[in-house]
C-alpha cells in the first residue's frame, strides 16, 4: 500500500487525572472516527474506566484500541480515580513506552505535557517519531500565560488585590495576583515554561476556532503551531458512552434524568467543582445556605475531594437541609461521580455554577448553559476571563483567590449572600439574564457545527491527518513494510 493513502497511525498517551484523561480519550475516538488508526497508551487499571466506549467504537467498525504498559513490579499510580493532581509522578511509564515506541514507530504519539519527562524520553529514541502536545486548555489561557510570563506585570502592583492588565492581547484582561498561580509568583513561571517548548510538531486543541478565534489567531503570531479540534467531548452521541464517561455514577441516571423532566425549561442550576476541586467545610455551608435562600431548583454535585475524610457533613450542611430538599423536590445532592454531559444537555438545566475547568467549560458551552464562575486553581481564573469578559456567557461569583488543588487550608470563605446574588442574577428572569442565554446558546450552535463534516474543527483534524501523511517516509512505518 502506499505510504501516502494508508491510513495514519496516531499514537495518545494521556496523563492520569481526570482533566486530562477524558479530553483526550475523547480526542483518540474522534480522531478514530475521522479514520485514524487510534491507540491509547494506558495501564490496565487505567483502561477500565473507558473500556467499554472503546469496545463500542470497535464494534462500529472504528480503528481503535488500547494498549497497556506493563508496569516494573511493585511500582504502580495509586491514583486510579482520575482524582490526580499534575504533581502525580509517572515516570515509571518511561522505559515501557520507549520500547513500545521503538517497536511500533507510529506516524505520531499525542502526549499530554503533564508526564514532564515524555518530552525528553520520546525524542532520545532518536527515530523520528513526531510529538504533539496535548495541554488540556484552550488558547485565551495559554496566551494569557506566556505573556504572564514574558511581562511579568504582576511585579508593578502594590498589593495582591491590586487590578493589572495582561499586556499585548486582544482584549483588555484584568488579574490580581492574588488569582495568580503562586509557582508563577515565586519563579516567574519557569516550571510550566516547558509546555512552550518548541521542540514538538504542534499541538492538539480541545476548543474550536468561532470559540476563540482572536486567540488561535495570536497563538500563530506567538510561533504555536497548534489545531483546534474540539469540543471532543461532544464524540459522545450515545446516552451509555455520556453516563459511562469518567467514573461510575453514583446514582441512577434515570432518576436524575425523570427528576429533570419533572423541571421547566431553564429552571435548574447544576454545580459542579470538578474531579480534584476542594472546598472547606464553611464554604459549602455558605453555598448551601444560598441555594436555599435562592428558591431555585439545583442539582448539586459535591465529590469525595470536598471534605476531609470521616468529616462530619453537620460542619457543611445546615441543619436539615438536605431532608428539606428531598422533600421539597428543590434540590438533589450527589455524592460521588455524576453523568455531567447528560444533566447539562437536559432542557430543564438554565445554569451551571463551575470551578471554570477547561473540559466543564467547554462542556457547558456545547450544551449551550450559561454559566456562574467560580475558580480555584490550574488556568481557572483565565477560564473565568473568558466566559465572563470576553464571551459574555456567565457572571462572577467573586472568587479571588488562587489555591493550590489539594490545599487543605482554609481561605477566606465567599459570603452566602454573594453566592446568592449570582444565583439569581443568572437564574431570574431579565435582560441581561436573556442576553446571556441567547449568547450561550448560539456558541452552542457553534460548537456543534464545528465538529461536523465541513465544520472548522472538523477540517483542522483531517488537516493535521493529511500533514502526517505528507510527512512520513516508507521505511518509517512497520506496517507498510
Amino acid at each position: 500500500m502506499d505510504s501516502k493513502s494508508s491510513p495514519v497511525e496516531m499514537f495518545f498517551f494521556p496523563f492520569v487525572g481526570g482533566g486530562h484523561q477524558l479530553p483526550l480519550i475523547d480526542m483518540a475516538r474522534m480522531f478514530a472516527a475521522h479514520g485514524a488508526i487510534s491507540t491509547i497508551i494506558t495501564t490496565p487499571k487505567h483502561a477500565l474506566s473507558f473500556q467499554n466506549s472503546i469496545l463500542r467504537d470497535q464494534q462500529s467498525g472504528r480503528p481503535i484500541s488500547i494498549q497497556t504498559l506493563q508496569l516494573p513490579e511493585g511500582v504502580d499510580i495509586v491514583d486510579t480515580n482520575l482524582s490526580a493532581t499534575i504533581m502525580t509522578d509517572t515516570s515509571m511509564f518511561q522505559e515501557p513506552l520507549k520500547n513500545l515506541l521503538f517497536q511500533a514507530r507510529p506516524d505520531c504519539i499525542v502526549h499530554d505535557f503533564a508526564h514532564l519527562w515524555a518530552a525528553d524520553a520520546i525524542d532520545s529514541l532518536g527515530i523520528g517519531i513526531p510529538r504533539i502536545v496535548f495541554s488540556g486548555f484552550g488558547c485565551f489561557s495559554d496566551c494569557v500565560q506566556q505573556n504572564l510570563f514574558k511581562f511579568q506585570p504582576y511585579e508593578k502592583v502594590s498589593s495582591d488585590y491590586e487590578p493589572f492588565v495582561v499586556p499585548d492581547l486582544p482584549d483588555r484582561i484584568e488579574f490580581t495576583r492574588s488569582q495568580l498561580p503562586i509557582f508563577l509568583i515565586n519563579d516567574g513561571g519557569q516550571k510550566a515554561m516547558h509546555r512552550f517548548d518548541k521542540r514538538y510538531f504542534g499541538s492538539v486543541v480541545n476548543s474550536f476556532y468561532e470559540l476563540e478565534s482572536a486567540y488561535a489567531e495570536y497563538m500563530k503570531e506567538l510561533g504555536n503551531k497548534a489545531w483546534l479540534v474540539g469540543p471532543v467531548s461532544l464524540c459522545n452521541r450515545d446516552v451509555a458512552d455520556k453516563v459511562e464517561r469518567g467514573q461510575k455514577v453514583s446514582i441512577d441516571e434515570q432518576s436524575i434524568l425523570e427528576w429533570l423532566d419533572s423541571k421547566e425549561p431553564h429552571s435548574v442550576l447544576y454545580i459542579s467543582f470538578g474531579s480534584v476541586g476542594w472546598l472547606p467545610p464553611e464554604q459549602l455551608l455558605e453555598i448551601a445556605y444560598a441555594l436555599e435562600a435562592s428558591g431555585h431548583s439545583f442539582i448539586w454535585v459535591v465529590g469525595k475531594s470536598f471534605k476531609s475524610e470521616g468529616e462530619n457533613e453537620e460542619n457543611w450542611l445546615p441543619s436539615g437541609f438536605e431532608e428539606r430538599m428531598e422533600e421539597s423536590k428543590i434540590g438533589i445532592i450527589i455524592r460521588g461521580w455524576a453523568p455531567q454531559l447528560l444533566i447539562l444537555e437536559h432542557s430543564a438545566v438554565g445554569g451551571f455554577l463551575t470551578h471554570c475547568g477547561w473540559n466543564s467549560t467547554l462542556e457547558g458551552v456545547s450544551a449551550g448553559v450559561p454559566m456562574i464562575t467560580w475558580p480555584l486553581s490550574a488556568e481557572q481564573f483565565s477560564n473565568e476571563k473568558l466566559i465572563a469578559d470576553v464571551l459574555k456567557i456567565g457572571i462572577k461569583v467573586g472568587s479571588m483567590k488562587w489555591r493550590e488543588p489539594r490545599d487543605t487550608i482554609p481561605g477566606e470563605a465567599v459570603g452566602r449572600e454573594k453566592v446568592e446574588a449570582a444565583v439569581r442574577r443568572l437564574m431570574e428572569e431579565s435582560e441581561e439574564a436573556a442576553e446571556i442565554r441567547r449568547k450561550a446558546k448560539e456558541l452552542a450552535e457553534k460548537a456543534k457545527q464545528a465538529v461536523e463534516d465541513g465544520g472548522s474543527s472538523y477540517k483542522n483534524a483531517e488537516a493535521l491527518i493529511q500533514e502526517l501523511k505528507a510527512r512520513r517516509r516508507p521505511e518509517t512505518r512497520a506496517s507498510d513494510q
